[in-house]
């Protein structure tokens, strides 16, 4: 039994522990440094000074953090689309949804981001206090009105639920005050959320105490989790996480292969043969081993000294493997954008994509549309409106495993004769290149009345 607050449950514990991989590759070159010997071990024998000296030179290929952000923009190659069935004043909400001045689209990028980094992520509906506020008249001048707040999988403590709904969801959240007449003070608190009320608790010098209390006017946690791996209710599991490995793997490769360079990099010196001559009366004569370009060096008799280079065969095998690595973690992350036809869908979905292949993209993409559209929903209930309606998500999800190698094959395809030119036009549009307003027909007009290209004349 535990009346602590501040525990994290046993399911939280568990996803931390996969989340102990994603979020140093988050957060790049310093936070897996900040690691240290749980992404990077320790070679054996490997003194603590040369680990840290190792440790302190690494730097992170990003390819899971950038797979992340590349998969999020494709998301979000157009803004989110508000249905007609939004009401107007739920619209004008969406210019500014967090009340920190970031529109619906700003703040969507951002949440789905978490979402596919961490596998889920979530969103509550809060709204501000208003006391001795009692229509919606005083609200509206008040300057009252409902706003969406993210909650970081890592702000997440536990979770009850009776099977089907959530009951109880708390989680950690930092607040400043004033502290003194110029400082301030940061104050970690528990928010702990019931349908229809809520409790903060702080820490106490005898463990913790109820900081503050209040209700609220829905019978339900204002409360809307955007999975992309579900494994259970508030349960899941980070969506690349063999790219995550393979990143983590390139990680430690990467320290080897320029921990080998920097030895081969530096010759070692070796003297062969005796190192010791005799006088006329068979004393040992000092040898003193002198090296640099302006020293001469006296080598006993039959001695020979010459610096002794790396092969060099390990540094290209590692070199190779690491760009082996490159392409593995390229097309981990491209699956994301593989089309087929299984995944679950909503009875809507599946009535528009019955004849249609989708990808895991597409429908996370769809799965965040009905997301944001539950948000909207509980703004409806705060606000006593019948319907939040829905918004639409517009993203680029065409598959392009390396769009830095194949544009300029187009490229060469099209001077060789062997693409058209309106071919060409068409897919650097479809990989945003070129912009969706333009038309090849009045393209190809244009370009015929400028006449020739300088270098053809």
């Amino acid at each position: 039994m535990s009346n602590d607050p501040f525990a994290v449950s046993d399911a939280i514990k568990a996803m931390r522990a996969e989340w102990a991989i994603t979020e140093p590759l988050m957060g790049g070159t310093l936070a897996m440094r900040k690691a240290g010997q749980a992404l990077l071990p320790k070679h054996p024998a490997e003194e603590d000074e040369a680990y840290a000296t190792r440790l302190g030179v690494a730097t992170l290929f990003p390819a899971y953090s950038e797979t992340v952000v590349s998969m999020t923009d494709r998301v979000f190659a157009e803004p989110i689309q508000l249905g007609d069935d939004i009401p107007d004043e739920l619209k004008d909400f969406a210019s500014d949804i967090d009340r920190q001045g970031n529109d619906l689209s700003a703040w969507g990028v951002n949440w789905f981001r978490v979402g596919l980094s961490y596998g889920l992520s979530y969103a509550l509906v809060e709204y501000p206090k208003a006391d001795g506020v009692r229509t919606k008249a005083e609200e509206d001048a008040a300057g009252l009105r409902p706003y969406v707040v993210m909650i970081h999988p890592m702000q997440v403590l536990g979770w009850r639920d009776d099977g089907t709904k959530l009951t109880q969801f708390r989680y950690l959240e930092t607040v400043t005050e004033d502290d003194g007449d110029f400082g301030v003070k940061i104050i970690e608190q528990v928010r702990v959320l019931e349908p229809g009320t809520w409790k903060i608790y702080r820490k106490t010098k005898d463990g913790h105490s109820k900081h503050d209390e209040g209700v609220t006017s829905l019978n339900v946690i204002p409360l809307v989790t955007f999975y992309t791996k579900r494994v259970g209710l508030m349960c899941a599991k980070p969506l690349m996480m063999e790219l995550a490995h393979l990143n983590i793997k390139h990680w430690q490769s990467q320290s080897d292969q320029d921990n080998i360079l920097h030895v081969a990099r530096v010759p070692m010196l070796a003297v062969i043969g005796p190192t010791q001559n005799h006088d006329s009366n068979g004393n040992l004569l000092p040898f003193q081993l002198v090296v640099g370009t302006g020293a001469a060096t006296v080598l006993p008799m039959n001695a020979d000294m010459k610096f002794v280079e790396h092969g060099g065969k390990a540094i290209e095998a590692g070199r190779q493997s690491l760009l082996d690595l490159i392409d593995e973690m390229r097309m981990a992350g491209a699956k994301l954008l593989r089309k087929d036809q299984s995944g679950t869908k909503t009875a809507t979905q599946a009535q528009e994509d019955a004849s249609q292949e989708t990808s895991p993209l597409m429908r996370m993409a769809h799965h965040f549309a009905d997301c944001i559209a539950q948000i909207f929903q509980l703004m409806a209930n705060y606000r006593n409106l019948p319907e939040g309606g829905h918004v639409e998500i517009k993203g680029n999800f065409d598959i392009d495993y390396a769009p830095e190698t194949s544009i300029p094959s187009l490229v060469n395809m099209a001077n060789s004769s062997l693409l058209s030119h309106e071919t060409l036009f068409s897919e650097m549009q479809r990989r945003g290149v070129i912009s969706d307003e333009f038309d090849w027909a009045d393209e190809r007009a244009r370009i015929e009345e400028q006449g020739p290209a300088l270098g053809s004349m």
